[in-house]
């Protein structure tokens, strides 16, 4: 991906965000000076991977397989005091969100507004393969089953819950519109946590054809030294 098309879904995600009323911490809005001014204050930020993350996972069209995120919070693996994660993320129509599952993760999936989320479904074998039983998963705390590869579809203000070793895609149902998706979880853990059922990479290679609107999580070592 460019810097250029990373800036302008930033820019895109930040209007949307406020036609949805979804309000950011200040430290989302501050630019690589502001950071680096600020970098010795930061360690937690930095340390637990909050922030701006936008991915195609690895290389391909964006449009069609990629995801914007903001980690607003996030624990540490062990932590008694903070053992949860949370995030924002923005799910375009058809643009996949490939499958994948945690090894250690118990997440809830939320539709916070905005378009219909799809999410398919397959419970993982012990050799990591896709499962041809039926996967029964919690939607707002009650019990739905459907067919191996089958889908879930959220409406506005529905949620399901996804356990460790259930792989899951989602994507923004054609026609629907932008999709406000936020993501309540155990601690987050992007390096080691995901399980992916293609071999992907978790964060894009950056052409730099101009300079960050933000830094992404992944910019935080070069850009301020942490």
């Amino acid at each position: 991906m460019t810097r250029s098309e990373i800036n302008n879904y930033i820019v895109e995600a930040k209007e949307f965000f406020s036609a949805m009323r979804f309000h950011l911490p200040p430290w989302a809005y501050w630019n690589p000076d502001e950071w680096k001014r600020r970098a010795s204050s930061c360690g937690r930020i930095v340390k637990q991977g909050l922030g701006w993350d936008v991915t195609d996972f690895g290389g391909g069209p964006y449009l069609e397989r990629g995801l914007l995120l903001f980690a607003m919070r996030n624990g540490e693996a062990g932590d008694p005091i903070r053992p949860y994660a949370e995030k924002i993320m923005i799910v375009r129509e058809n643009q996949e969100t490939p499958f994948h599952y945690h090894w250690n993760k118990t997440e809830d999936i939320i539709n916070r507004g905005g378009g219909r989320l799809v999410l398919e479904l397959y419970r993982a074998t012990d050799d990591d393969e896709f499962s041809d039983e039926p996967v029964t998963v919690s939607v707002d705390a009650i019990d739905r089953t459907v067919d191996a590869g089958g889908t879930i579809v959220l409406e506005p203000g529905e949620s399901i819950t996804l356990v460790p070793h259930l792989y899951h895609r989602f994507y923004g149902e054609p026609g629907s519109g932008l999709v406000l998706t936020g993501e309540v979880s155990k601690v987050n853990d992007d390096e080691t946590d995901n399980r992916f059922y293609t071999p992907l990479g978790r964060y894009p290679e950056i052409e730099e054809d101009e300079e960050p609107v933000h830094l992404l999580v992944s910019d935080y070592a070069r850009f301020i030294g942490t």
